[in-house]
């Protein structure tokens, strides 16, 4: 598997990859017309492109075979929400991460991470902080696997509905369990 930047050339193929990833995690948990909405608003050939784009975003692909299997999208901003302090002066978001289902049990999803935090900390970040939806019990025990710890809540808006996440933390100082 390689692990590569994504470049503007990519938007197209990574706009098919993030719906299609998004809605096979979401469908059966989400009702149809809110992922909709969702898909319409987050994904889409300009967005991905519009986030290809963005300087304060950087977007790590992994491919296959020649195949987009799952990507992570990093995106410098702001303080950790939901915490009333934050240890880190200057945080990165793991504003997405997500993989293709055949990847499970492959060893992917931890490169991809171990990947991810390198170009946080590379780039001077001395934090990473994610949002972690509170029912998805598989990324929560893979994030707290990588060394991602808890640190406060916030709310995620899908469509009509408001789900609760849970904020957490990783120091990059920390090896991938």
């Amino acid at each position: 598997m390689l692990i590569r930047h994504a470049l503007p050339a990519d938007a197209d193929a990574f706009a098919a990859l993030a719906e299609r990833l998004w809605r096979s995690t979401y469908t059966d948990l989400i009702p149809a017309p809110d992922l909709e909405a969702h898909l319409a608003e987050a994904f889409g050939p300009v967005q991905q492109a519009t986030e290809l784009a963005d300087g304060a975003r950087r977007t790590l692909l992994l491919e296959g075979g020649g195949v987009l299997l799952g990507y992570a999208l990093l995106h410098a901003h702001g303080p950790v929400p939901g915490t009333s302090s934050a240890a880190f002066t200057k945080p990165l978001e793991l504003e997405r991460f997500y993989l293709d289902p055949a990847t499970r049990g492959t060893g992917a999803a931890r490169e991809l991470m171990e990947a991810a935090l390198a170009e946080a900390a590379g780039a001077g970040h001395d934090g990473a902080w994610l949002q972690v939806w509170e029912q998805n019990a598989r990324a929560r025990r893979f994030y707290a696997k990588a060394g991602f710890t808890p640190v406060g809540t916030t709310d995620f808006r899908v469509g009509s509905r408001v789900y609760h996440d849970l904020v957490l933390v990783h120091g990059l100082e920390l090896p991938f369990e």
